[in-house]
């Protein structure tokens, strides 16, 4: 796992995707299309893959995107498939952008856009992230999962924070 440098093309690099996702799937986004994880904030250090967010009415209704979701590259990959569909392209080897599909309703659609936006307002806990980040990814240089489950209590801990 790599965890590069903050990119100035990253913004970019979404919005690009964001057409080419509203385009294909608008009727099923009804919560929008959203720039999330670490390439979202700027000056934050990432891994180099564009993570969107979209808000979908429920999960089994979303199902009937999969297809044009495919068509721009997409591949399905089921991964907490009770909270949302997950998406990642170009292939799992060599990832470009993770794609999620999640209720609006929903606790984890809320959290994904408020631990952004915490971040995005306070550089201080942005930077305290990445160094977490650079740490843990080289401690779990090849368990993706792990590097996730040992940042859980600290996007906890910002949430807790950021619902103050």
């Amino acid at each position: 796992m790599r965890i590069v440098p903050y990119d100035a093309t990253w913004p970019e690099r979404f919005l690009v995707e964001r057409a080419a996702l509203a385009s294909a799937i608008a009727d099923w986004a009804a919560g929008g299309i959203h720039h999330v994880g670490s390439t979202a904030v700027p000056g934050l250090e990432a891994k180099p893959v564009i993570d969107i967010l979209v808000g979908v009415e429920d999960l089994e209704t979303s199902r009937h995107c999969f297809d044009k979701l495919a068509a721009l590259g997409y591949l399905y990959a089921p991964y907490r498939t009770d909270e949302m569909h997950w998406f990642c392209k170009p292939d799992p080897a060599h990832r470009t952008h993770h794609l999620h599909l999640v209720p609006t309703g929903s606790q984890r659609f809320r959290d994904e856009l408020a631990f952004r936006d915490y971040l995005r307002r306070r550089a201080d806990v942005a930077r305290e992230y990445g160094a977490l980040k650079r740490r843990l990814a080289e401690e779990f240089e090849h368990d993706r999962e792990a590097y996730t489950a040992a940042k859980v209590d600290f996007i906890r801990a910002a949430l807790d924070r950021a619902r103050e």
